[in-house]
């Protein structure tokens, strides 16, 4: 038999929007909706093996039945953009799964698909329709079932006769009677006031119709009651008419032109990634392609074993071979030079045992061509070779032409350049756990490739880099930086490791006790780590009501638990221990396993090329990422110590650099003046939205103004303002348009922004970083409003990083040049950190903040605060 399964597209997106929490991609682009539907789309097509599908989307705001009640709908909110942006998403996903969809103009999905559902019933195919919308109950017959969604998104009550009588008593043709007698405020029908839906049903039960409710109110008991039937007869009727299903749209189609299961998966697995849903891939059997291996021109190289002059002649491109991730503890498994004499593979110990070699490698006159200038010193420097004389950084070049790149791998950079003759790492020595370095004459080669790739590329990326006038971006701030951070990585920060276990072993105690609180209250033990266990314990033993679930069973992720806290004490307990057993895991056991046994030290891996905003990350450790909003987290910056005896630990942090850039950036005048008088900045904006004196902000006012300061930047609307405040979207939409009466040039900074934006296909900073955003001028809304978004907050963010780096060089100069010992450490968002000898440390308290605030000069000034301790978390 022919199966046709109709979704309505709408009520199912809006489903999994609000149940799940607000997800994005690496992109930054919203993708909860989607991954609900996605979700339910893959369980319908698993569980019901259509044969036939259709989704059906409303078209507008605008129907027939406007013209029988102009207020129909009136009451609905606007849709958040958070979720109109993933609607294209959603119809993406469609196409790729070959799934037909269908929208029509002054008809609704419900009407589309109780069109095409009667069409399939009359031809005795069976029909289901998915569903949030209790309407479509009224399609209910023999060959319909509808599956109504339930709490979450993939829990539904398929609803057939039987089902509906049981649950309401009454046949499929009389939900139309009970929406015209008790109405339904999400569609803003009317029906007679007072009465809901068990009167109404209890109506029906006795007289059939609406129709025959109202030709025998006086057969009806209570003086009011009939009263209100009485007043409101026309409005019973024609709630009853907008009730119901139109059920002859015009189709052109055929019903066989529906017919599903011929789809590119592919083309799926390709959207999913994307999407980076990763987790549902594993439902697809997809070949993930490797290129294969290409022929490639010869190239005349010579294998060194003893170093001359000639296979050092400057200019020179140098490869310093790692395979491993983490470069600290990296082998070198080969060196290659390239420059006018010719191209060279030198093995490792051969070049590390030149004298010749070692003296070029310091010599600052002679000039080198690099790729990742600071992988290459560090990696050099493990081995006590210093490396100066860096003119270029092919990798740091690529990024800063075009951040938004996937890839800035040599091969990556030379084959956008037309340069062919390289070859992928991967094809060379295999991934993963099949990675192997191959014989010497393949190595050789391989190597000398890349040095001449290298040597090649510089004189192009050089010319591209002027022409967008970043040359100075490049060589003033980058550069130096890079060297800079590779200096800070090979110093590494001292951890106390014995404070790291005792903090373990406080938190193991802390836990101990936690797990027999929420054993005692759920009066019996079970392993709160088991996500099946505990849901049993929420939703059976307890009874608190599941709010979605997984194939497994229940859900008990942190948004699922976050939401029922109010409703049992032991829920609040148990998401503090989740947060106490991810501290222990992953930052005091994950410390300790990176913590280096030869120094004391943990170093990190500063990513410099990574973020499209120009924003440093770090990696093995993540140190951006400690949870300091929790004071235990706060706690694991003890272990963060000086590396010297009667050292001390200083920390430098901007103060609200962001917002100071935003005043000078948008030149607005109350912002800047705020500024200027040195003034709370968050207690300023509540006195200008709320139009009160400073006496008068309240703690709430300035928590609003502080919500809104902070996120109107990344074009926060009324949804995620009010999601943030716990405020109605109404409250959220009124709170910023009152920021924007209040900074005006605020507005007109975002508006012009995008406009330039989509003029020149790119935002930059101050400095000339640059963000390419070529769906700003995209059809696709979801892509378009993300752009958007980006091009307010790119010129901010980016320039906020910026100054941050100059400041790290100007420490460094001012260090080099005052002839102090004291060492700067890490850079975390907008805070450095320095270990200082005692006697240094009058001097480098003043030292700090006078060079961060002289960083760049903006129309306001920049301020950072400073502090000292004999650890992290004292230096506060």
């Amino acid at each position: 038999m022919k199966k046709l399964i109709l979704i309505d597209g709408n009520s199912i997106a809006y489903r999994a929007f609000f149940a799940l929490p607000l997800l994005n991609n690496d992109k930054g682009v919203y993708t909860n909706a989607v991954y609900g539907f996605t979700t339910m789309l893959l369980k319908i097509i698993e569980e019901e093996k259509p044969t036939h599908m259709l989704v059906a989307f409303d078209a507008g705001k605008t129907t027939f039945r406007h013209q029988t009640y102009s207020e129909y709908k009136g009451g609905r909110q606007k849709t958040p953009p958070e979720l109109s942006e993933q609607f294209p998403l959603v119809r993406e996903l469609l196409d790729a799964f070959n799934i037909a969809r269908y929208e029509a103009d002054n008809y609704e999905a419900d009407d589309i698909i109780g069109t095409l559902a009667k069409q399939a019933a009359g031809k005795d195919w069976e029909v289901k329709i998915f569903s949030g919308d209790k309407d479509l109950l009224q399609l209910v017959s023999e060959r319909i079932t509808v599956a109504l969604t339930k709490k979450g998104i993939t829990q539904v009550d398929y609803y057939d006769q039987a089902l509906l009588d049981e649950k309401y008593g009454i046949t499929a043709e009389q939900i139309i009677d009970m929406k015209g007698l008790m109405g339904d405020s999400s569609d803003n029908i009317p029906g007679v006031p007072g009465i809901g839906e068990k009167t109404a049903l209890k109506l029906l039960k006795e007289f059939g119709t609406v129709e025959k409710v109202l030709s025998s109110i006086d057969q009806i008991s209570g003086k009011k009651m009939k009263e209100r039937l009485e007043e409101h007869k026309e409005q019973a009727l024609m709630s009853k008419e907008l009730a119901t299903i139109y059920t002859e749209v015009p189709y052109e189609k055929e019903l066989e032109e529906l017919r599903f299961g011929d789809y590119d998966s592919k083309q799926v697995v390709a959207l999913l990634k994307e999407l980076d849903f990763s987790s549902l891939l594993a439902k697809f059997d997809y070949d993930d392609p490797q290129e294969e291996e290409k022929e490639l021109a010869a190239l005349d190289y010579e294998t060194v074993s003893q170093i001359e002059e000639r296979h050092l002649t400057s200019p020179a491109a140098l490869i310093v071979e790692v395979l491993q991730e983490n470069y600290h503890q990296a082998e070198i498994e080969g060196i290659a030079i390239s420059n006018k004499e010719g191209h060279f593979f030198v093995p490792t110990e051969a070049a590390l045992q030149s004298e010749l070699f070692r003296k070029w490698a310091k010599d600052a006159t002679a000039k080198k061509w690099v790729f990742d200038a600071k992988r290459t010193v560090v990696v050099l420097g493990w081995r006590d070779l210093l490396l100066e004389g860096i003119d270029f950084d092919v990798q740091m070049a690529s990024y800063l032409l075009d951040p938004s790149l996937s890839s800035h791998e040599i091969t990556d950079v030379a084959r956008r350049k037309g340069i062919e003759d390289v070859q992928e790492d991967e094809l060379v020595y295999g991934k993963g756990a099949k990675l192997k370095v191959p014989e010497q004459d393949k190595l050789g080669l391989h190597l000398a490739r890349k040095a001449h790739a290298l040597y090649q590329l510089k004189p192009l990326l050089e010319e591209e880099l002027q022409k967008n006038e970043q040359e100075k971006l490049y060589r003033e701030l980058e550069m130096p930086l890079s060297v800079i951070l590779g200096h800070m990585e090979t110093t590494g920060v001292k951890v106390d490791t014995e404070q790291l276990k005792a903090m373990g072993e406080d938190l193991e105690g802390r836990l101990q006790e936690l797990e027999q609180t929420i054993h005692q209250l759920a009066g019996v033990a079970f392993n709160i780590n088991s996500p099946k266990q505990l849901g049993e314990i929420l939703f059976e033993k307890l009874g608190l009501p599941p709010i979605k679930k997984t194939k497994t069973g229940y859900s008990t992720s942190a948004d699922v638990l976050e939401k029922l806290a109010p409703q049992h004490e032991i829920v609040e307990h148990i998401l503090h221990y989740r947060q106490l057993g991810k501290l222990s895991s992953t930052y005091i056991e994950g410390l300790l396993k990176v913590t280096r046994k030869e120094t004391g030290k943990v170093h990190t891996r500063f990513n410099q090329a990574l973020t499209q905003t120009g924003r440093l990350s770090s990696t093995d450790p993540n140190l951006q990422n400690i949870p300091i909003r929790l004071e235990e987290g706060r706690k694991i910056r003890k272990a963060f110590v000086p590396s010297e005896q009667g050292w001390k630990i200083v920390a430098a942090d901007y103060s609200q650099i962001e917002l100071r850039v935003l005043a000078h950036i948008s030149k607005d005048d109350r912002l800047i003046e705020a500024f200027r008088k040195d003034m709370d900045i968050h207690t300023k904006t509540a006195m200008d939205v709320f139009h009160v004196e400073k006496e008068e902000v309240t703690a709430n006012m300035r928590r609003s103004a502080k919500a809104v300061n902070f996120g109107i930047v990344y074009g926060i609307s009324d949804y995620g303002l009010s999601q943030s405040l716990g405020i109605t979207r109404k409250e959220a939409a009124s709170f910023i348009e009152r920021y924007f009466a209040s900074y005006p040039k605020v507005k007109e900074y975002m508006d012009t922004i995008i406009e330039e934006g989509r003029e020149k296909g790119y935002v930059s900073t101050l400095l000339q970083r640059r963000r390419y955003l070529p769906d700003l001028t995209s059809r696709n809304f979801n892509k378009r409003s993300f752009a958007e978004r980006t091009a307010m907050n790119t010129p901010i963010q980016g320039t906020a990083a910026d100054i941050i780096k100059k400041a790290m060089i100007d420490m460094a100069a001012a260090l080099d040049d005052k002839k102090l010992k004291t060492r700067m450490l890490l850079q975390v968002h907008d805070e450095l950190i320095f270990e200082v000898p005692e006697a240094e440390l009058d001097e480098v308290m003043k030292l700090v903040p006078d060079v961060m605030e002289q960083a760049m000069e903006l129309a306001v000034p920049l301020k950072a605060d400073v502090s000292f301790g004999d650890t992290w978390y004292d230096a506060k």
